[in-house]
């Protein structure tokens, strides 16, 4: 039977007063509290004493084990390459280090973890996906205005990671669109400071490093904790609409430039040789002067003292003169001079063939046979002093 029903007891089952319409006892929810403590921290029977005790040190070891766990949470670890910034009740503290690490768990303090070897990628003048593959030019942030009134296409690649992670965490409220913005003040700055000659062609590494140097500048200024790393320059041309007059215009420079390095290959390649040769020809000359200065003096010093010896024996001196003027007169001639005493019979001397044997290269040069024949002399020719014999005819002609 319901308690509703006739018949019933009339008690409400869900507030267990029947029709009473007051509230619950608090102090009757409080005593029911400590009761059941009481029981599950070894609490008995034994009076209120005794209860009231046992309920104040089950509550006790209740707030020491909370304690214990929220002590517990405030442990962490920092991987290697990320710094841990704490902060109490928003306020800087400390930066930690890899490691284990403790805090005061929260709502007191808390830890922000900071990764500062990562390499961040900040694309400007245009986007690429998930590969290599570009999806093209964004001209809001590629198309700037050169020093000479051009408008050139510039597509930069920013990469940087993080120094300092209290001043990446505090200084900044958004430190990649920031350096976002700075990448493009600076870059436009340096562009429209330069021709566009000078930015498409030999320019570029040095646009490169003023751009790179800016940007650093600006981010140490607004005290970032950002360090750039590198500055790419993916691509920078003209507009879309002049591109293959630029191109054309490109490789005519290209062209003159590869003309100018074979010449300048060429010059270096003649002018050393040509020098050289010339060098050479100055030390021949030079050699051939102290030859004959040596030999004009040798000759000079060599006619002083046989004019002394002449002047003491003229006949003598004269005499030795004319047979070493013979000699170097008939030395490479093929005639032979042979002393005849006494006689005028003919000789027939091989000659053609002596003078063959002396020039072949095997055998040694010999000089030409001299020989004193003793034959009766005809009258007239006892005071010849030599016969000429010629090779051609082969006959001896007295002198």
């Amino acid at each position: 039977m319901s308690w509703n029903e006739p018949g019933g007891d009339k008690k409400d089952p869900w507030s267990g007063r029947g029709d009473q319409k007051t509230p619950p006892d608090l102090d009757e929810a409080i005593r029911s509290l400590q009761e059941k403590l009481g029981k599950i921290f070894g609490g008995g029977r034994g009076g209120n004493r005794g209860s009231s005790g046992g309920s104040i040190k089950g509550l006790g070891f209740l707030i020491a084990g909370a304690l214990l766990l929220w002590g517990l949470s405030g442990f962490y670890i920092v991987d290697e390459g990320n710094h841990g910034v704490e902060t109490r009740f928003g306020k800087y503290i400390a930066t930690t280090q890899s490691g284990l690490n403790w805090h005061f768990p929260a709502p007191i303090e808390h830890v922000d973890i900071i990764n500062v070897r990562q390499q961040r990628f900040i694309e400007v003048g245009y986007r690429t996906g998930g590969g290599e593959q570009s999806l093209g030019s964004v001209p809001k942030e590629a198309l700037m205005l050169t020093k000479d009134e051009n408008i050139v296409d510039v597509r930069l690649a920013v990469q940087y990671q993080v120094k300092n992670a209290k001043d990446f965490l505090f200084n900044v409220v958004n430190p990649a669109a920031t350096l976002k913005q700075v990448i493009e003040s600076a870059q436009r700055g340096v562009v429209g400071s330069s021709t566009m000659d000078f930015v498409l062609t030999e320019g570029r590494s040095e646009v490169v490093a003023q751009i790179k140097k800016e940007i650093q500048d600006i981010m140490d200024y607004y005290q970032s904790g950002i360090q750039v790393t590198s500055v790419n320059l993916q691509d920078v041309q003209p507009p879309e609409q002049v591109q293959n007059a630029f191109e054309d215009a490109i490789k005519s420079r290209e062209d003159q430039q590869r003309l100018i390095n074979e010449a300048e290959a060429y010059s270096n390649d003649v002018v050393p040789k040509a020098r050289g040769a010339a060098a050479r020809k100055i030390q021949e000359a030079e050699g051939y002067k102290e030859q004959v200065i040596a030999q004009a003096e040798g000759e000079a010093s060599r006619f002083s003292q046989l004019l002394a010896e002449y002047k003491k024996a003229p006949d003598v001196t004269r005499k030795r003169l004319y047979i070493e003027s013979m000699e170097s007169v008939l030395a490479e001639s093929n005639t032979v001079m042979i002393d005849v005493k006494q006689g005028n019979n003919l000789l027939y001397l091989p000659l053609d063939k002596m003078m063959e044997r002396q020039q072949q290269p095997s055998t040694p040069k010999t000089e030409a046979p001299q020989s004193s024949i003793d034959q009766s002399a005809s009258p007239g020719i006892e005071e010849q002093s030599g016969l000429r014999t010629s090779t051609r005819g082969r006959d001896v002609r007295g002198r």
